[in-house]
């Protein structure tokens, strides 16, 4: 059995098992981005691109869930970390590192998925070309103690923003990005794989087998999946430039990717070559407005439901508001319903959005101001909608009275209303300490994840309790 390291290099090459080690508590990584006016803090949970990072097996009665870790003292150093909320008993396990990153890059955040017998893959994302990818997966279900490597990319090679689905009776469907050394940069692909083993697709870009390119518009694309059932639909956006982002396109597949149709069903050929193409919802470029993607739910009738946010301006300032958005479609009347919702400080404010059984719109975001306003995040708060996004109700601030911004909500799949969403905190102006936090679904209290433990498992303390809005 090989040992992972704690200095680096993951275990050497496909079929090596090996067990983590234990870090002495919950601490995530601080990144920013040239003077934090684009995002800067506690990026643990970051990116958007990165989906899911959380996933609640019910038969085992506990929540997993990945995040760009680091060591108390050493929050510039990233680590593929892992742990679970036990919902029998309310604590957590002591967090195990798959690998270290050797960055504090927050784009090499890991990606998770949990298959229907248990098993966890742990994908550790490669930003861009300056490190390898590797999948990881349990030696047994339910557990963290001990993984297998199977799968070791180089740089030559590697993923981006990975986002497994697990498709029932088919497999893996895995979205991903790929950095090229020329236009485009950001190029969204896809592979696939029946047991996480062995994939239908070379990882090469090029030649017989290679994995299939999904995007490939002059300047790049990023985009948010989300699966439903058998159907994984994805948001992507046509990047003008190094920063700029804009247009909001969609489009599903129900065949494990082997077709993709948009919303109305109309099949599309890959890869999108053009900005103008068939998945096209809404020009925002022609508006002057950048888009930043959030997140995917489906309606009761399966229609996707896509949050995201427009802004007139790249990067961040303090005084222009983030308007965030629905689009919605609406199979009877074949178009796309987009209606505003409310507004954030940032363009990299990220929070969670589900579609409940009783037709509630709930979003979990940093939309308040926080203690560092115009900078990434802010304070959580919680908002609702009963009329399909016509109106939003703002119930309560989350968080309130700390130092630092909190940021980057993610939702688990299939989440548990005791461990409905989890975040980072840290200092947006430089490098910092950064805490863990989760909170339920109907937002009555934050807790802290433990940033020291002794044992196996660790309590969450309560860190804040709601203010709650007339």
């Amino acid at each position: 059995m090989t040992r992972s390291p704690v200095t680096g290099t993951p275990p050497a090459g496909p079929g090596a098992i090996f067990t983590p080690p234990t870090l002495d508590g919950f601490h995530g990584i601080w990144y920013g981005y040239t003077d934090g006016t684009y995002y800067a803090g506690g990026l643990g949970t970051f990116p958007q691109q990165i989906h899911p990072m959380a996933h609640h097996a019910a038969a085992a009665r506990r929540t997993f869930f990945v995040w760009g870790g680091a060591r108390a003292g050493q929050p510039g150093n990233l680590l593929t970390t892992i742990s679970y909320f036990d919902h029998a008993t309310g604590l957590v396990a002591r967090p195990r590192v798959l690998n270290e990153r050797r960055t504090n890059d927050g784009h090499d955040t890991p990606s998770l998925l949990v298959d229907p017998a248990g098993f966890i893959y742990v994908f550790s994302n490669a930003h861009g070309t300056l490190r390898d990818a590797f999948i990881y997966r349990s030696t047994r279900p339910y557990a963290i103690d001990e993984f297998e490597t199977v799968l070791a990319l180089d740089k030559a090679c590697n993923f981006s923003y990975a986002q497994p689905w697990y498709v029932e009776g088919e497999g893996i469907l895995l979205l991903h990005s790929f950095y090229g050394r020329s236009d485009p940069i950001r190029r969204l692909y896809l592979n696939s794989s029946r047991d996480g083993r062995r994939w239908d697709h070379r990882w090469e870009l090029e030649g017989r087998g290679a994995r299939p390119a999904f995007a490939l518009i002059p300047g790049g694309s990023y985009q948010v999946s989300r699966a439903h059932g058998r159907v994984v639909g994805t948001m992507f956006d046509y990047n003008v430039d190094a920063a700029g982002r804009t247009n909001l396109y969609y489009v599903q597949t129900s065949d494990f990717g082997r077709t993709w149709q948009t919303a109305a069903g109309a099949t599309v050929t890959l890869p999108f070559t053009r900005v103008r193409n068939p998945a096209l919802i809404r020009d925002y470029q022609s508006e002057h407005l950048f888009v930043f993607l959030k997140e995917i739910a489906f309606d009761a009738r399966g229609q996707p439901v896509l949050l995201y946010l427009t802004t007139p301006t790249e990067a961040n300032d303090t005084t222009t508001p983030r308007q965030w958005r629905t689009a919605h479609y609406r199979a009877g009347r074949r178009r796309w319903e987009i209606r505003d919702a409310f507004v954030s400080d940032n363009n990299y404010d990220h929070g969670t959005f589900a579609i409940e059984a009783d037709g509630t719109w709930r979003v979990i975001a940093p939309t308040s101001p926080g203690p560092q306003p115009g900078r990434t995040g802010g304070d959580m708060e919680l908002w609702t909608s009963r009329d399909e996004g016509a109106t939003w109700r703002r119930h309560a601030q989350l968080t309130h009275g700390g130092r630092f911004n909190h940021t980057f909500a993610r939702q688990p799949l299939h989440a548990h209303d005791d461990f409905h969403a989890f975040w980072a905190d840290g200092d947006v102006h430089g490098e910092s300490e950064s805490a863990l936090y989760f909170t339920n679904r109907l937002g009555t209290a934050v807790w802290r994840l433990p940033r020291t433990m002794r044992g196996a498992m660790g309590r969450p303390r309560v860190a804040y309790g709601p203010i709650l809005y007339p």
